[in-house]
């Protein structure tokens, strides 16, 4: 049972006064920001009038960015901390709207910038060097510019931002909040509450009578709601479009991947590679049921581990001293400035009643980053604790060798160190075992990671682009034709050797992600990119190590291709994503060794 926050220690929570030491400092910022706010309105119509007003707009914009940033962390770290805390449920409301309030008043800047021409950007830069620092903000507001409506339609588009997403979140109150999966009987025979949280520890369950009847009672459940999800998905895919052909863009994917300079190539060549290699997964689905002891491998048992999952326990310390030993092949450096996160107390390690779910990484200029998870000890923990800190120590070198306007690095890189991480720590748990069972147990999980992120994220992106299409061109998009899609793509990626549960079709209804739209196929390229990082150092690529801390403190001074050409990767060539099959490959060739003997 779940302990309430004040029972837990001290250290094992985040230290929020890294922030503001008093809620009373920040209820200063907070109304000093207020104020400030007001202050945009004598900007507008003169931010060309000369290169010193342009660069006051621009700092001065720079200097409420950083406050409102350390606001809304410290209102939203705060609330997740313990949800059902009133007080900070209504400080995280007031943080929102005065991101709304910010996001409105300023909407009149890049309109009215993009009323020069980038030649006279230049000129001002010239006759003012303190310009210089937003170069590249300036540049890339240009690169936007054919896209950029004029400052009343910007404005309504703005104003607009909150009925935009309510699709996003009846979607969330409805999955997190009013649906009830009713109870399934675990193995010992007693009833248990179905719900989203509980789903992942039944379906990862050794016994198949407890995985059958979840994934039968989840997705059941999901089919009875398909027409109000079929609405929902539609109006969110309709929003996508219709603000892209608003904009001037092709079209919704388009718009998605110009505004994270990446070209279209990229999205359709994982496609095209992915779906040639599905054989790999197969061959994977052809061990596990025979390691399962199964005549027919269905969907509800790749979830489960081959073997029994490790029962050992870690302590918080005992974590923090095994990334230590794992992450050292990054160096004494990258070592050192990882002891920060522990010493420093970066991390919410509290697995409280209230507590939001998950785990995530945040961030602020101002500060440093701040990770949260609920964390109980297994080693699945203790790898969610390593990606998490991927992330915190990609932002922590972007802090530390970049200005404000340029630490946050682009989402396409984002997953990047945080996989980095995973994969490093799982290859020297493997290293350092010789138990037969451990490897096993190993292995299965860096291959289920991977069949989890490059095949089902890549189809999930297959599937984002068909419906989005598919609307642009008329189609109706009723549960059907969801349903249906949903369900072939299914059987084209998961490959043979293995049983596609008619049920799945329903799937579709509970990814998040579909409401992000064009995120998912982030999380395969970045993966792919994190596995020729990892193998590189491992190796000892020349300069592998190096490079990559490099890549590390980039932040956004270069395009995210770009970044990862720093890194050794180019994301542009199919060779990269036919290494990481090789790997994958590699995985399973080891894995199928272990069975023979």
């Amino acid at each position: 049972m779940a302990k309430a926050r004040k029972d837990f220690k001290e250290e094992l929570k985040w230290n929020v006064k890294d922030l503001y030491l008093s809620e009373d400092d920040y209820e200063k910022d907070y109304q000093y920001i207020k104020d400030r706010l007001k202050e945009y309105e004598k900007y507008q119509g003169h931010i060309l009038d000369n290169e010193n007003v342009l660069y006051e707009v621009l700092d001065f914009d720079s200097q409420v960015g950083k406050i409102l940033e350390k606001i809304y962390v410290y209102a939203h770290i705060n609330n997740d901390s313990d949800t059902t805390d009133v007080k900070y449920q209504a400080m995280f409301g007031k943080a929102y709207q005065l991101y709304e309030e910010y996001n409105e008043v300023t909407s009149f800047i890049i309109p009215e910038i993009l009323k020069g021409e980038y030649e006279l950007i230049l000129e001002y830069i010239d006759k003012n060097p303190k310009l210089k620092d937003y170069e590249r903000v300036l540049k890339n507001i240009f690169r936007m510019k054919k896209y950029v409506l004029s400052d009343k339609e910007e404005k309504i588009l703005s104003s607009l931002s909150t009925t935009f997403s309510t699709p996003d979140q009846v979607y969330s109150y409805l999955t997190d909040a009013d649906m009830k999966f009713g109870t399934i009987k675990d193995g010992n025979g007693k009833k248990q509450e179905l719900n989203e949280r509980t789903y992942h520890e039944f379906i990862e369950s050794n016994d198949r009578v407890v995985r059958k009847q979840a994934f039968t009672k989840l997705f059941s459940t999901y089919g009875e709601f398909k027409n109000t999800y079929a609405s929902l998905l539609a109006s969110e895919v309709n929003n996508h479009n219709k603000v892209a052909q608003i904009r001037g863009y092709e079209n919704a994917r388009v718009a998605s991947l110009y505004g994270n300079e990446i070209p279209v190539s990229i999205y359709d060549r994982l496609i095209t590679t992915v779906r040639k290699n599905v054989a790999p997964l197969s061959r994977f689905w052809k061990l596990k049921k025979k390691a399962l002891g199964v005549r027919t491998l269905h969907l509800y048992d790749t979830y489960t581990a081959l073997t029994s999952t490790s029962t050992k326990k870690y302590t918080e310390k005992e974590a923090e001293e095994l990334l230590y030993q794992a992450l050292n092949v990054l160096g004494e450096d990258y070592v050192h400035d990882l002891k920060q996160a522990f010493q420093e107390r970066w991390i919410d390690f509290c697995p409280n009643d209230g507590k939001r779910g998950g785990a995530y990484c945040t961030a602020c200029y101002s500060a440093h980053p701040y990770v949260l998870l609920s964390y109980n000890g297994t080693l699945e923990d203790v790898s969610t604790l390593a990606h998490e800190l991927g992330h915190a120590m990609h932002y922590y070198y972007a802090i530390k060798n970049q200005s404000y306007q340029d630490y946050g690095y682009s989402i396409f890189v984002a997953e990047v160190a945080s996989q980095v991480n995973q994969i490093l720590l799982s290859k020297y748990l493997l290293k350092n075992t010789n138990d037969r069972e451990e490897k096993k147990y190993l292995l299965d999980h860096l291959i289920r990671d991977f069949k989890a992120t490059i095949y089902r994220q890549t189809m999930f992106a297959d599937f984002e682009n068909t419906i989005h299409e598919a609307q642009q061109n008329g189609e109706v998009l009723t549960h059907e034709y969801l349903c249906n899609t949903y369900y072939k793509l299914n059987q084209e990626y998961m490959g043979k050797n293995i049983v596609v549960d008619d049920l799945v079709k329903y799937e579709w209804e509970r990814i998040p992600h579909f409401y992000m739209d064009f995120y998912v196929y982030q999380y395969a390229t970045a993966y792919a990119a994190a596995i020729k990082i990892a193998m590189d150092i491992l190796n000892g690529k020349i300069r592998a190590r190096e490079n990559y801390l490099e890549f590390l403190g980039l932040g956004a001074t270069k395009t995210p291709i770009d970044s990862l050409k720093v890194a050794g990767v180019d994301m542009t060539k199919e060779e990269t994503l036919n290494e990481a099959f090789a790997y994958f490959e590699d995985l399973i060739l080891e894995l199928e060794e272990l069975y023979k003997n």
